[in-house]
This record gives structure tokens, C-alpha cells and sequence, in this order.
């Protein structure tokens, strides 16, 4: 069964809804953040547009940058299993890519987890999501994503939140190894492989 990194809900805890950046307070939506969509309105999206997501590994470095550790989520599906995966969640309407990392990396790291972001983040790659297995090493069985990826240091505590029940810290080479791509979501493994190349922590 395919299984997905959950929405976030419009009203979670350090969630940036009650900006309105672009003045436009009246709109239909959340009383909050009225860009929001409803359940009936994002399902309508996703079956007409490709949606853009950003992800990022988190990584713990030593003095000179190199890649020691990497953390990997434990998420529970709606069915109640278990599967292993990374930090996820889509851009909002008005939002940049480096306030959606900011934002995602908080709600599932905690927000004492202090995330190292350059003033214009570059993805490592770009991964296409399609709802057809088969179509790209990336599977969402809701949607057709477009996900920018990254490779972020983070310096602080980690205390998972939201849907994240745990992170868990392993080597580079552990990461990488087939039996954890065995149990992460959508063909993630993939993409902490080649994350971890690009930041030349595979051996």
C-alpha cells in the first residue's frame, strides 16, 4: 500500500498562517491564512496541477562541514504503520522556498533544532513525484508533485513534532544502504542517496 508524508493542518502549532503577505485577507479559505484549501479544493488541485513540495535531509557536520550524521524520520500512516522518511511538506501560496524550508524543518525537527539555511537555498536536485509508479524513482499515489530537495545542516536539539514520532541519527553509509530505502515512503531512499553524493559523504 502506498503510504505519504500528511498534510499539514492550516492552524498548527508555529504555523506562519496568520501572515498575509500579499494583503489578501477576504479570499476564500482558513479564517487564518486565506490561500488555504479546503479538503474539496485541494483534492480538485492535485488532479489538475503538479504541486510543489520542498524536502530536506537533515545532516549534523563536524568543524571542517563534513556530513557525520543524517537524520531520518519515523512517521505513522493513517493506517497505523510505520514508515521511515525526511522532512516534507508543500510551499504555500506567497511563501518562499526558504520560508517553506524554514517552516517545514521546525514543525517536524522542533524549533530548537536551528536549521543552517544561506540567504538563497539551492536544491541538490529536483524530484518528480508521479501518482503512476513506474514514471520516475518518485511515487505519490494522491498527486503529481515537483519537490525541491536539500541537504540542510542543523545545529540544534531535534524534537520531533507534528507527525514525526522520532528522528533517528545514522552514518552516511547506513542512510544510503538498501534496508532503509526498504522503509521509506515514495522512493525517498533515492533521494538520500543522491543528496548525500552531492555533498560528497558517500564513499
Amino acid at each position: 500500500m502506498p503510504v505519504r508524508t500528511p498534510d499539514p493542518d492550516p492552524h498548527e502549532p508555529g504555523d506562519d498562517s496568520s501572515r498575509d503577505p500579499l494583503g489578501l485577507g477576504g479570499l476564500p479559505g482558513s479564517a487564518g491564512n486565506p490561500a488555504w484549501l479546503s479538503d474539496v479544493e485541494l483534492a480538485e488541485a492535485r488532479r489538475r496541477l503538479p504541486m510543489l513540495y520542498v524536502e530536506a535531509i537533515p545532516v549534523r557536520t563536524d568543524g571542517m562541514g563534513v556530513v557525520t550524521q543524517v537524520g531520518i524520520l519515523l512517521r505513522a500512516t493513517p493506517l497505523g504503520e510505520m514508515t521511515r522518511t525526511i522532512v516534507s511538506g508543500r510551499v504555500r501560496y506567497g511563501e518562499t522556498v526558504r520560508d517553506a524550508l524554514f517552516r517545514h524543518l521546525e514543525n517536524d525537527l522542533g524549533p530548537m533544532a536551528f536549521p543552517m539555511l544561506p540567504p538563497s537555498p539551492t536544491p541538490f536536485t529536483v524530484a518528480e513525484y508521479f501518482p503512476l509508479p513506474g514514471v520516475s524513482a518518485f511515487h505519490d499515489d494522491r498527486q503529481h508533485a515537483v519537490s525541491l530537495a536539500f541537504v540542510v545542516p542543523v545545529t540544534g536539539t531535534c524534537e520531533p513534532r507534528q507527525d514525526a514520532l522520532e528522528v533517528t541519527w545514522m552514518e552516511p553509509a547506513e542512510a544510503a544502504s538498501d534496508a532503509l530505502a526498504a522503509e521509506m515512503e515514495g522512493g525517498r531512499g533515492t533521494l538520500i542517496r543522491l543528496g548525500l553524493a552531492s555533498v560528497g559523504a558517500l564513499r
